[in-house]
């Protein structure tokens, strides 16, 4: 442990001498030889043709040309110039780095001189700093002050420009001209006023002759969208994919849909989601990148839909006569459409019984689809008993030992009398009344959701349907 302290106490005391020791390299130079300056100049001196003949006349017009050059630069006035046989030498105190850096690079530009030797010191001088800094403030100042006029007028004309813009992106009805969907219409109020934004920065910078900066500004906001795009890229997938479904309305408000296996009635497109309320009540929100990627069933788009349900027959019943009862059966149930026409097909000869299938249209826009489904499947129940067409139940046959089989068949039995209060119960069935109208509960609750809710809906009539 105490090896340890007397290492950090060595370390600790090597630095502070080396703040501290004068004549040592001090933070200015020490960037100097990281940035490669020193090599820089050796580089530069060296490419200069050295002449053969070199006199004091000539040293003397070197050393005259530096000293009238100094002259005219205040944190040069104190060098002091030798200079022997093209060689000069520059000594004296300078008030810092940059100072010493422009004596060196003016003396390599003089004709004649071949090599600069630095033997300035940079002084710190706390007075002659703090007179630097004020100087560099006043210039600062006086600078400001000229341009200030200049820089006013930049800002009346970015805020103007910006204003006008932000005015005209709030005429809707302009842009609802151009594209009849609310949502587009205002992407381009605010595509619009981010132009307008643009151009006033554009002229703002171009008044304040810094055009040059407009090219960082894009760069740096080019570098930050994409850096906030991969974070969130996941919202920036469902936006424009609502933008997508937005344009071409694949459904409508109300419209029964299936996307993705999830059913029920769309409530509203949002700019992230999909919002569906299941026949059950729940609400259901799909993301919009699924939506747009995702098969879509919609079953309201066409007011006439076909159901289909199968009837299974005993083998020994004529199918002809089966067939042409459903069919009477079908034209005679309220709700179903004469045209499309239905039909009944012979489906599947199956191990006790003939599948029979049929098919039937209705108009959901008039009639409850599963309604009319549910009393057509009950009429032709009703019929086929009438009938006396069987409709049997499985055939099991279970096997005891070897030789030994037994037969176990359920049948209805027509034929067998029933109580006098089944009689009745059958007859006020048959004059029941089935209603097979529209069931709009679920059409209600849309209706009640947009009355009490101010979110957003990206859906629009008017928009192009697909």
């Amino acid at each position: 442990m105490r090896n340890i302290d007397y290492k950090k106490t060595l370390i600790t005391l090597l630095a502070l001498w080396i703040a501290l020791a004068p004549g040592l390299l001090f933070a200015d130079q020490l960037q100097d030889l990281i940035a490669g300056d020193t090599e820089l100049k050796n580089a530069q001196s060296t490419e200069k043709v050295i002449k053969v003949n070199s006199s004091a006349q000539n040293d003397q017009k070197i050393k005259k040309r530096l000293q009238e050059i100094f002259s005219e630069m205040d944190n040069l006035k104190a060098v002091r110039i030798l200079v022997s046989n093209g060689i000069v030498t520059l000594q004296g105190d300078v008030n810092s780095s940059s100072a010493e850096n422009k004596a060196m690079q003016l003396s390599q530009q003089v004709e004649g001189v071949v090599e600069v030797e630095n033997e300035l010191v940079v002084t710190h001088n706390l007075q002659e700093r703090l007179e630097t800094t004020l100087q560099k403030l006043a210039r600062t100042a006086k600078e400001l002050l000229t341009s200030l006029p200049v820089f006013l007028l930049a800002i009346i004309t970015f805020t103007l420009t910006w204003l006008f813009g932000r005015w005209l992106s709030r005429r809707k009805s302009l842009y609802r001209r151009i594209a009849p969907n609310y949502f587009i219409a205002n992407l381009l109020g605010q595509i619009t006023q981010l132009l307008f934004i643009l151009v006033g920065l554009v002229l703002a910078l171009s008044l304040l002759d810094l055009t040059a900066l407009l090219g960082s500004i894009l760069g740096a906001a080019g570098i930050v969208g994409l850096a906030v795009g991969f974070a969130v890229r996941d919202t920036v997938e469902n936006y424009i994919a609502s933008i997508l479904l937005s344009l071409r309305n694949p459904f409508e408000v109300n419209d029964l849909v299936n996307i993705d296996g999830n059913e029920g009635y769309v409530v509203r497109l949002t700019t992230r989601a999909t919002i569906l309320l299941s026949p059950d009540g729940n609400h259901i929100r799909i993301p919009n990148a699924i939506v747009f990627k995702a098969i879509i069933i919609n079953y309201s788009r066409s007011a006439e839909r076909r159901f289909q349900f199968d009837v299974g027959v005993d083998t020994d019943q004529d199918l002809q006569l089966a067939q042409s009862l459903a069919l009477q059966t079908l034209y005679s149930i309220e709700g179903v459409l004469a045209e499309p026409k239905p039909m009944v097909t012979i489906e599947e000869l199956g191990d006790f019984n003939i599948v029979l299938r049929i098919y039937a249209w209705t108009n959901q826009e008039k009639f409850d689809f599963l309604k009319v489904r549910s009393e057509t499947i009950r009429r032709i129940k009703q019929a086929f008993d009438q009938a006396s067409i069987i409709m049997p139940e499985p055939t099991y046959q279970i096997r005891i030992g070897s030789d030994t089989s037994i037969d176990v068949r359920q049948k209805d039995d027509f034929k067998k009398e029933e109580p006098s209060s089944a009689d009745q119960q059958s007859k006020i069935i048959a004059h029941t009344t089935i209603d097979i109208k529209t069931d709009d509960t679920i059409e209600k609750k849309v209706e009640k959701e947009h009355e009490h809710c101010e979110t957003e809906n990206l859906l629009d009539k008017n928009a192009s349907q697909e």
